[in-house]
């Protein structure tokens, strides 16, 4: 029985804003979630770094650096790049979600394609290269799982995140080769660079597959697979599948030549290749079945841009409908007039009489003052009942720092008052309990006011980003951009970074530190200069010693003659008395002594002729002493004798009689 172990970024939302929803892929590199951009309310494929990988300062850069070149592409057959950042230590792309199969997923369930549909989906996949090649990028990562056919038939080209800018010139960092061993160029294995001509070889193989149904080049190792790339190359189409066209045959075999610039020069050049071999092709060859491959044909016959797929289902699909906004109608009899109030009507008294009543009689009793009196009273009454015990009366803002917002509701309803939460930093309150309040506690408000509560976040803490082997221009927007301030910037030596380039920081990467926290940097100057003195006529061995230990390479495996410098002193050297940099070279010529020859034994009883004809051959002198007149010609005595060494060019007694 197995059991499934949930994965804990499902539910997480990162940097604010991406919801993780579900677990899509795994990569070498990386892992492949659906989530959603609460931000703009649209799904993404966030693709996450794998832990240790971001632990890497030199691939922390890199990864910056290549995130940037892919958000320059804008094609519609390339998938987008939207954002990229930094969570809690993980590192992810926000991408282009592109609903549909990968075209492994596709050559798994169908086999080989006809070569209408291979076309069909390689011309926009090349489409994508050429527009990323315009721009100095290269994909290095080229294969079917890379290429997606949405579903509504649209080629996309994923994975640019592995893209870097052409002018980087090499596809290593910290000792790992980039790309998938079944689709790298040899001189992504032999010399470990990638061009333009890598993304096309990538292609050709991918075409490859597309008309035979399996890999061009196949192993049990990825090293078995990168020496075939190197020494074997890539076998002829018709090999492997008969009945493929010819034309299609001689563009996989350009495609993938193993020397790069026996093949086009970019995605541009190979897709207006294969546009001329496509029309060299009759319908038939277009829908041909390979002999030797299940073939499917391309849905359209005049499609040349994509392989339309089986049309959705409609119950799948999503719609957003817009409901109009309701109009209002107003209440039935309402005109928009105000009535006018009802006046009372007088009634003339019935008594004309009684408009004058008789001198000595009382006037009846007005009691409508009273009545108004008795209203306004009442009116100020409630007046001031609404604004002391009532509803609108003052009310004492009750204290409710370090209760949670949820503790201190009632507190706040208690006092007749409602809150509205504001998150702040706080170097003292706990994350989640509230600071203070607006207004503060023990201020006189009215009731049914709204106090603000601010709630703490707890301390204000940033990371201070991956900064090594970032120029410092580039190191100083990073660390703004993460609310820090830019410190001291000293300089050093450093043997492996470029001058400008930052070797060390302090915080280090990762620090949790406080907003506007200085960080220092440590700049490279580049290597530190090398004074190289004069050796000559000093012994070699302690030249050689002194040199190395200054981290020069030294080369002293040359030797000469010489008469005037003893035998292992310094003859010459190069270069002398100048600054070099670690690890440059320095040439030293080693003397070897006067050049010698040995008198060869046997000379003495020899005609005179003879001997010097052995001796002047040697490069020696001769000096002839005849006694008796040298009658006989004879050699009777050699000075120095056989056997001794002497000089080049010295001078030899010989006795003749």
């Amino acid at each position: 029985m197995s059991s499934t172990v949930a994965d804990p970024l499902i539910g997480a939302v990162l940097d604010g804003r991406y919801r993780v929803l579900e677990r899509l892929a795994d990569g070498g590199m990386a892992t492949v979630y659906l989530a959603l951009d609460t931000r703009l309310d649209r799904e993404v494929a966030l693709k996450i770094m794998r832990p240790d990988l971001a632990q890497d300062p030199a691939f922390v850069a890199r990864f910056h650096r290549e995130a940037r070149s892919a958000a320059q592409l804008s094609h519609p057959n390339v998938v987008a790049v939207f954002d990229q950042g930094q969570d809690a230590g993980q590192m992810f792309l926000a991408m282009e979600y592109v609903p549909g199969q990968t075209l492994r997923e596709v050559l798994d369930a169908e086999g080989a394609l006809s070569p209408r549909a291979a076309t069909d989906i390689m011309l926009p996949v090349l489409g994508a290269l050429g527009a990323a090649h315009e721009a100095g990028i290269i994909h290095r990562d080229i294969k079917p799982e890379n290429v997606i056919l949405r579903e509504d038939g649209v080629v996309k080209v994923a994975d640019f995140g592995l893209a870097r800018a052409v002018t980087t010139q090499t596809s290593t960092t910290s000792g790992v080769l980039l790309g998938t061993a079944s689709y790298l160029s040899p001189e992504q294995v032999v010399r470990g660079i990638a061009d333009a001509r890598s993304d096309v070889y990538a292609a050709g193989l991918v075409l490859f597959e597309m008309l035979t149904g399996s890999k061009a080049v196949s192993g049990d190792h990825p090293v078995h697979i990168a020496y075939q790339h190197v020494h074997t190359g890539v076998p002829a189409v018709s090999s492997r599948a008969e009945g493929v066209p010819a034309v299609l045959d001689a563009l996989v075999a350009a495609a993938t030549a193993k020397d790069p610039d026996d093949r086009p020069a970019d995605g541009k050049a190979m897709a207006a290749l294969l546009r001329t071999a496509r029309r060299e092709l009759t319908p038939a060859e277009l829908d041909s079945r390979p002999v030797g491959a299940t073939a499917v044909a391309a849905a359209t016959a005049d499609s040349t841009a994509r392989l339309d797929l089986p049309a959705p289902d409609p119950a799948a699909t999503s719609a957003t409908t817009v409901i109009p906004p309701a109009v209002a109608a107003a209440p039935t009899g309402q005109t928009g007039q105000t009535a006018p109030l009802p006046v009372p009507r007088l009634s003339a008294p019935a008594d004309p009489e009684a408009e004058h009543p008789a001198y000595d009689e009382q006037p009846p009793r007005r009691i409508w003052p009273w009545v108004l009196i008795a209203l306004l009273l009442a009116a100020a009454g409630l007046g001031a009942w609404l604004f002391t015990a009532g509803p609108m009366g003052p009310t004492t803002v009750p204290r409710v720092a370090g209760l949670t917002v949820d503790a201190a509701r009632p507190v706040l309803l208690r006092a007749h008052l409602s809150e509205r939460p504001v998150d702040a930093f706080s170097e003292t309150v706990t994350k989640g309990e509230i600071i203070d309040s607006d207004p503060g506690a023990g201020e006189q408000v009215r009731k049914g006011r709204t106090i603000t509560v601010n709630v703490s976040k707890g301390p204000e803490r940033y990371a201070v980003p991956p900064l090594v082997g970032l120029k410092s221009t580039d190191a100083a927007t990073s660390i703004t951009d993460a609310h820090l301030s830019v410190g001291a910037t000293t300089q050093a030596y450093s043997d492996t970074l470029e001058a400008g380039q930052v070797i060390t920081s302090d915080p280090s990467p990762g620090t949790s530190v406080k907003r506007d926290t200085p960080v220092d940097l440590v700049v490279s100057k580049g290597k530190e200069p090398v004074q190289v003195g004069d050796w000559t006529g000093k012994p070699a061995d302690q030249a050689t010693a002194a040199l190395t230990k200054a981290g020069l390479k030294v080369d002293a495996t040359q030797q000469q003659f010489s008469d005037a410098v003893a035998k292992g002193l310094v003859i010459s050297q190069n270069p002398v008395n100048t600054n070099v940099f670690k690890g440059d070279p320095v040439t030293l010529v080693v003397s070897k002594g006067p050049e010698t020859v040995t008198i060869p034994d046997g000379l003495v009883g020899k005609q005179i002729a003879e001997v010097r004809q052995i001796l002047q051959g040697l490069n020696l002198k001769v000096h002839v002493q005849n006694v008796f007149g040298g009658k006989f010609g004879t050699v009777t005595q050699v000075d120095p004798g056989g056997g001794n060494q002497v000089k080049v060019g010295s001078t030899v007694n010989v006795v003749v009689v």
